[in-house]
Parts: C-alpha cells; structure tokens; sequence
C-alpha cells in the first residue's frame, strides 16, 4: 500500500491573488492537492481564473479548488451573478427556482477554476439570536431546509460543482459564533433528531462532501466538538448512516477550535475522529505545523495510515468526479443568469404587518447606518449612500446616517411631517434599545430578525445584493409587490 502524505489531506489557504515562488514550493514541497480561495485572494475574473490556472499546474490532476459561495452575503466571487441567500429562497418556496439557482451558481464557479464549493447550508435556523447563520439557513422548518437545499445541490451537482453540506450535526440553534467562541446545544438526543440532524440524514445519500461545526453536542458527545467526535463522525455519520462521501472540517483557526486545541492538534484529533480533510488555514507557520504533526502521528501510530488511505481514496474520487475546468462562461447563459436571480430575489421579498411602500410625494427620513464592514464572513453590507440610493424615485428625501445603529436613540429623531423610514443595513440584532423606536417603515436590508426588534411594519429581503436592492426598489415604487413568506417565525 502507498503512504499517504500528510498534505494529501489537508486544504490550506494562500496569501494575494496570484502564487509567488514560496507559496508553489510549499505547495510542492507538502504535495498539497486542496486549496481554498477567500475574498483576499480575488481580484478581477481573469486574475482568478489566471490564480485557479496556476493552483491547477501546482496542485496537479487530483486537485480541489474550493470556494465558499452559498449566495447572499457569502459570496467571495463577487464578479459573478449574485444568487438569493438561502433564506430568500425559503421565503419564495419554489424547489425548482432553488434547483435552477444552485446550477447558475455551479455554473459561475466552474467556469471561474473551482470544482468545490462550500454550500449549501443545512442548518435549520431556529434561534432568532443565531450570530452567524441566520438568512444563510433556508429556514426554521427541517422538511422545507432538505427539500429546498437538496434541489440547490441537485442544481449544482449537474453543472459539475461538488458540494459540501454544512455545518454537521448543525449550526441553527446556537447563541455563540463558533468563529469566537465554543457553542454548545444542549438539546436531548430525540431533539436533535427531529430538527438539526433531519435534513443532513436526509441529503446523506446525495451530498458528495459534509462540512463539521465546531460545537459541543453533548446527546451524541459530552467531551468533544464534533468536528473532533468519534461519536458524531464515525458512530453517527459513518457508521449507522452509511456515509461514505467526504467529510471536512471547518477552518482549524476558528477560536471554538484554535484557542481549546491549538492548530496542529486539532488537525491529528479531526482525522482521528474521521475526518478526511481538515482545513488548516492560517500562516505558513500554521500550516507547516499541522502537516507535521499528522505526519508524526502516521509515524507512530496515533493516526491509522490504513483509515487515512481510505480518507485519500475518497477524496481521489471527489476530485475524479469533479475535475477542475475552465470553461467559458458565455455571455448569453451569464445573461440568463443574470436574469433568474434577479427573479430569485424578487420573488423571495416578504412584506409583514400590512407593510406598504410610503407615498412618492411624501416627505421622508431615510435612518440608517453609515458603513457596515465585512466581519470576514460575509461580504460589507450597503453603506447608507447606497441605501440612500434606494428612494431615488421618491420627491424629498431626508437622509440621518448614524455611526451604529445598535447605539442608535429614537430621541434623535425630529417631530415633523417627514414619514420616517428605518433601513437595517447591518447582521447584528439591534437589542432592546430598538423596541422604542417608531418608524412608519421597517426595511429589512439583511438579518430578517431585525423585525422583531423593531415595532413597526416591515419588509424584508434576505439580502442587499443588487437583485435584492433592485427588487426592493420596484416594490418601493408600487412595480410590484412581496409575495414571499417568511420561512422562520417572525411574528412579534
């Protein structure tokens, strides 16, 4: 039998947007077959398909070129049709739009060099304080997050883009950011069964890779997160589910992860436990670290070089399925593109509490945050002057751009005739300071649980890509309407 080497399994990241000859030695040096893309690493279209080229030469036939492009605000190839985020999707309940909307995005992907891409989530949102997850879940039903996201993955899966389902055994109902700090779902085993675990057993047959969530599950393990259990990655998933696709972790540099386990230890616990792939991202250092410490472990025993041969295998048949390409993506099919998610968004908008667009000729007060900066996950949300940009058709507009809208105080607010308008351009819940708040509207520009925070009528849109904005502007100006219904309970 043939050693693995320690690099075989492992997905790194690279700094800048095209390879120096450092990164290609390290790369050739540690016969690294995955690499993963972040928004850092990617400049125009033809600087990332010139990057996907020369990570292809390097990383040669066998290579996994990943990317995490679920839609809505995570997105990384921004120069690509921008899909609904998932929750969009739920509102709209259209399992066909969701299956066309998965293969657009493939399609994009694909043609850009990536053969993998991190989506679609399967966590079930039912947490309305969920930091992290929000309208990245299709919704707080488990039957509709399978169906819908299943018909995403089937979309996707046709254009040649493996998935990877995430965040195993489920992120959804979790008060912590597992990028900060170590959540814990303290639900009984039956619970978990009904809700989190529902749509992963049922996608288990026809997801080609899992992702695992770095949260302490303790019905299935009261020690170990499950991206280190051998409870939940081998008892569970392998064992009595059958499943023999890939399974990776989330990034090891993760705090919930890095802070308890350090990066190199983590890395040998997570393919102790079953894991194929572990994502050790971080510095070159970090990396260097990792590989060592699995190649030291194969050495002496602590990891079985028969079970990671089997991770190999697997992962050979991943990247034997779903070869990287660079196909051309063509200006009709981009239009087409184009075109369903622009439809997608439209049809996902969510009017509640008898919301309706103000008057043109009605004064109005535009309230909103000034800048909202990436937080690493997602993407920068729509700074005021775009928000602003909204209400062009509208006579006179007011705007109040305020530094932080969580600090936000309605006092500020002047007593005139203006109809003030609230747009929440931020993810962050407002928190109890909002509920004095009285707008005549709320715009939910992102996180659709702001509308529990502030009373008053309110339209959602799961998002602020341009087909959000643009459908939000047609509803706006009484084009059209808002027929989605909120897939997760909204009501106050």
């Amino acid at each position: 039998m043939n050693r693995v080497e320690a690099g075989e399994v492992v997905m790194v990241n690279i700094v800048g947007r095209s390879l120096d000859a450092p990164q290609v030695q390290f790369l050739r040096d540690n016969r690294i077959r995955a690499v993963v893309l972040f928004r850092e690493n990617l400049g125009s279209e033809g600087e990332v398909r010139a990057l996907t080229r020369a990570l292809h030469d390097v990383l040669g036939p066998r290579a996994l070129i990943a990317i995490d492009q679920e839609g809505g605000a995570v997105i990384r190839a921004t120069f690509l049709p921008q899909a609904p985020s998932a929750m969009a999707l739920g509102a709209a309940d259209d399992a066909e739009r969701a299956r066309r909307v998965g293969a657009a995005v493939a399609r994009g992907v694909r043609s850009a060099g990536f053969n993998w891409n991190f989506a679609p989530v399967l966590d079930v949102n039912n947490d309305p304080a969920n930091p992290v997850i929000g309208e990245r879940s299709f919704g707080a039903d488990p039957a509709a997050v399978a169906r819908l996201a299943g018909a995403w993955m089937d979309g996707a899966l046709d254009e040649r883009v493996a998935c990877c389902v995430k965040h195993f055994p489920g992120h959804g109902d979790t008060h912590v950011d597992s990028h900060l700090e170590l959540p814990v779902v303290g639900k009984p085993r039956n619970a978990l069964e009904a809700v989190e675990l529902a749509p992963f057993r049922a996608l288990r047959e026809r997801a080609p890779a899992v992702m695992t969530a770095h949260i302490v599950y303790p019905a299935l393990d009261d020690t170990h997160p499950a991206t280190l259990s051998r409870a939940i990655l081998r008892d569970l998933l392998r064992e009595q589910w059958g499943y023999d696709g890939v399974v990776i972790t989330d990034s090891l540099v993760m705090q919930a992860i890095y802070r308890r386990f350090g990066h190199e230890r983590a890395a040998v616990l997570a393919l102790q436990a079953g894991a194929d792939m572990v994502m050790a991202l971080g510095s070159a250092g970090e990396q260097q670290a990792a590989i060592d410490a699995i190649t030291t472990a194969l050495s002496d025993g602590s990891l079985d070089a028969v079970r990671l041969k089997g991770a190999s295998e697997r992962l050979d048949r991943l990247a034997r399925r779903f070869p990287v390409t660079h196909d051309a993506y063509a200006a009709t099919a981009r239009a087409t593109d184009e075109h369903l998610m622009d439809e997608a968004w439209a049809a996902g908008l969510t009017a509640l509490d008898g919301a309706a667009p103000p008057p043109r000729d009605a004064p109005l007060r535009i309230i909103t945050q000034r800048d909202v900066p990436t937080d690493g996950i997602s993407e920068a949300g729509l700074p005021g002057a775009d928000v602003l940009a909204l209400f062009n058709a509208f006579d006179s507009v007011e705007p109040l751009l305020v530094d932080d809208l969580a600090s936000f105080e309605w006092t500020h607010v002047p007593r005139d005739r203006r109809v003030d308008v609230v747009v929440s351009n931020v993810h962050a819940r407002h928190g109890d300071a909002a509920r004095a708040w009285r707008p005549r509207l709320h715009i939910a520009l992102w996180n659709p649980f702001h509308v529990l925070d502030v009373p008053a009528p309110a339209v959602v849109t799961y998002g602020y890509a341009q087909g959000a904005q643009r459908a939000l502007r047609a509803w706006l100006e009484g084009r059209a309407g808002a027929p989605g219904r909120a897939p997760v309970p909204l009501t106050r």
